[in-house]
């Protein structure tokens, strides 16, 4: 989870160092969950990626409240409900895939029926993504890299990453604007439609009601 401090107006930053800045406090997209399933529950964990972004997470049961031995069932979902990754009866596993649609995606764990007792099971999840999931010692090793030089790739691949979550919000945030945009279009539309509408039936029943009062007064 990505915490955003308020920086004072009045303290300035070149724009290099702004970038320095993102790229190291967003770069690595890695996080390390604790889930707490029950005996009878499920538990799931998510995340709204992009599209064409590697996902790599590893699981583990580290331990159960009673003591007793457990294993759990892992479902992996994407946005559109395909099934990615399905385990049962396991104590531990990976799974790994390329985001081929942009969305929410759902990973789901639960007790298996095997286990005996009915303590909570805690369950370790090191959820990775973009490039965070890279594997840089290969990197390293493919391209003669070290110290420092490899420090700066990885940096660049960061700032890559931040440009493409950029330009992903951005694209995103001008559709949902444009869909909004059109709503409130049709809305309006209609409302005028309906108020020329209203606005003629009055007339229409002011004219009547005019010419019956100078008929009944025979003015006309």
């Amino acid at each position: 989870m990505i915490k955003v401090s308020n920086v004072p107006m009045a303290m300035t930053f070149p724009p290099l160092l702004v970038v320095l800045f993102l790229a190291l406090s967003t770069g690595p997209l890695c996080d390390a969950i604790w889930l707490n399933i029950p005996k009878t529950g499920t538990k799931c964990v998510s995340e709204e990626i992009h599209s064409n972004v590697v996902v790599l997470a590893d699981y583990v049961v580290v331990s159960v409240e009673d003591g007793q031995t457990a294993t759990i069932a892992v479902k992996v979902t994407s946005p559109y409900g395909i099934n990615l990754h399905h385990r049962e009866n396991v104590t531990y596993g990976r799974f790994a895939f390329t985001t081929e649609e942009a969305g929410n995606y759902l990973a789901c764990f639960w007790s298996d029926n095997r286990t005996r007792g009915s303590g909570e099971v805690v369950v370790n999840i090191d959820w990775k993504t973009g490039i965070a999931a890279k594997d840089w010692e290969s990197v390293a090793r493919k391209e003669k890299l070290q110290g420092v030089e490899l420090e700066l790739r990885k940096l660049e691949g960061a700032v890559e990453a931040i440009h493409e979550n950029l330009l992903y919000l951005k694209s995103s945030r001008e559709a949902e604007m444009r869909s909004t945009s059109e709503t409130t279009n049709a809305r309006v539309a209609w409302f005028s439609i309906m108020s020329l509408g209203i606005c003629i039936v009055v007339s229409g029943l002011q004219v009547w009601y005019l010419k019956r009062f100078f008929q009944k007064k025979k003015l006309i």
